[in-house]
């Protein structure tokens, strides 16, 4: 790990935002800093971020490399998409992404996108597709979509002295030292924000377990602790990269400490599960226009909810892609289990936030004797997408979600949509004769995506090949829980497979 007093962010580097970052500025980096290594980080069909490194020689190698790319096994990266005779493809540094790795303290490291033998973007590339996706919104509407994650994850390590227990389910925003892993949070905290920036804050979630018990010797016997971060809101393309980029960085901060970070969906039937919320945010020529002049839910903000109604089904497919993904969404635990929306209410598919809408100046409440004036920013308010979770595809379930916010303004039903699945209230959430229900399990999902495949597939943003695969990877996950579940526990469907994304 770089000590802290050695990490900065290239942007602090270089004096420059990234966006503004070009080739001879990482060349400069690699001679200043006398770096060995140029590392190339990619997103495959499995959602997990690749890695391949260069030994850097001469500046001439580093600077080939960053102009021209390599080639990779696209067969082996895209397994099921494409055919081992058409494999080759591109992978080429997107510069504005390039960060100095804390684990790694010889390398600079940077983002790639795939392009095929003319050049051009591989259609099937995830990041590929929500670029697509996001280009036509914009064209269509000249609004831009802003997203943030809410990356929710059990921290996994060995017991200790059983002082200042913490209580099952009782683990949200506690302090130490009932949190024992407290410091292992800031460390992440601290690399997620040097290299993205786009940190807002972190803190312990409601899970706690205190004796995992499992046949897997990596998490038998051990401790968890639920922990979360949450991001600014950012363009959904930037944002997708970012959660990537940071399951990659909680992970290794967790490994160098001994310890286990999942993002699995549901780690025990009586803790919390591992959610991948999305506050979802409309901007105009940079303006947020999420509310009204006279301080309601714009009509924009209601296109958009009715939009995540009509797709919300389909969704599922790309945000719950596991059999546990079904045994989180379930009552009594802040999930959704019927598509409406509400406000505040976290066991509605989908939740207004508060927004300091209606209220600015708060310090003076609190602080009387404050003196200086505080300016109120712009909106602030965002829709919260709560069905995905750990097991998401990001970059497919933003660029479902861009889809979905593109036909909420091409078609009037969003309106009516919004209209009709708002819970006013807290006993209607549960009414299947007022919302309907969302998919129960991965068979489900599969279904309704191939059913409504063309919500995704028009103007060609997802290639059939991608929905195609996706049914199968679900109707496989069915197929294989069913197995489980007429021979083994409830825990082995669990534990299955706690790395997948």
């Amino acid at each position: 790990m770089i000590p802290k007093n050695q990490m900065i962010s290239l942007s602090q580097y270089l004096e420059k935002p990234s966006c503004d970052f070009q080739r001879g500025d990482l060349l400069k980096v690699i001679k200043e800093k006398e770096l060995e290594r140029i590392t190339f980080h990619y997103t495959a069909i499995d959602g997990r971020l690749k890695e391949l490194k260069f030994p850097v020689s001469n500046i001439h190698d580093a600077e080939l490399i960053l102009a021209e790319g390599e080639r990779v096994d696209g067969s082996s990266l895209f397994k099921g998409i494409i055919e081992t005779e058409f494999s080759d493809l591109y992978v080429v540094p997107d510069y504005k992404t390039a960060f100095l790795n804390p684990f790694d303290t010889e390398s600079l490291d940077v983002i790639c996108r795939f392009l095929d033998k003319d050049g051009r973007g591989v259609p099937f590339a995830l990041d590929n597709i929500l670029g697509k996706a996001s280009q036509i919104f914009q064209m269509n509407t000249g609004l831009e979509l802003y997203a943030l994650g809410e990356l929710e994850f059990f921290l996994i390590r060995e017991k200790g002295e059983n002082l200042f227990p913490l209580e099952t389910q009782k683990g949200y925003h506690e302090s130490s030292p009932f949190l024992k892993s407290g410091d292992i949070l800031n460390e992440m905290a601290y690399c997620v924000n040097k290299i993205t920036g786009a940190l807002k804050y972190v803190h312990s979630e409601v899970g706690c377990i205190d004796n995992i018990e499992s046949e897997l010797d990596e998490i038998r016997d051990k401790k968890a602790e639920q922990m979360e971060l949450e991001f600014q809101t950012r363009p959904v393309c930037e944002m997708a990269d970012i959660l990537v980029l940071s399951r990659w960085i909680i992970r290794n901060v967790a490994f160098q400490h001994g310890c286990v970070a999942t993002f699995t969906p549901k780690l025990t039937e009586v803790a919390a599960g591992n959610g991948i919320h999305f506050h979802l945010e409309l901007k105009k020529d940079g303006t947020n226009i999420m509310r009204s002049t006279d301080g309601k839910l714009s009509t924009s903000a209601l296109r958009l909810i009715g939009g995540l109604c009509k797709h919300a089904d389909s969704l599922l497919a790309f945000g719950n892609t596991m059999a546990s993904s079904y045994m989180r969404l379930v009552p009594e635990q802040e999930a959704p289990t019927r598509i409406c929306w509400s406000d505040q209410n976290r066991s509605a598919l989908i939740r207004v936030p508060l927004a300091w809408a209606n209220v600015c100046g708060l310090y003076h409440e609190i602080n009387p004797q404050e003196t200086e004036t505080w300016e109120g920013q712009e909106s602030r308010q965002t829709v919260e997408l709560r069905s995905p979770d750990g097991s998401a595809l990001i970059h497919l379930l933003l660029a479902g979600i861009v889809m979905a916010a593109d036909w909420a303004f091409k078609d009037n039903l969003s309106l009516e949509l919004a209209e009709k699945y708002y819970a006013k209230t807290d006993k209607l959430l549960d009414q299947s004769n007022v919302f309907p229900s969302l998919p129960a399990s991965c068979g489900e999902s599969s279904r309704i995506l191939l059913e409504n495949r063309n919500l995704y597939e028009r103007e060609g943003v997802f290639p059939p090949g991608v929905i195609e695969y996706i049914a199968n990877l679900l109707q496989n996950e069915e197929i294989e829980g069913a197995r489980e579940g007429r021979t083994q526990d409830i825990q082995d469907i669990l534990h299955r497979d706690i790395h997948r994304h």
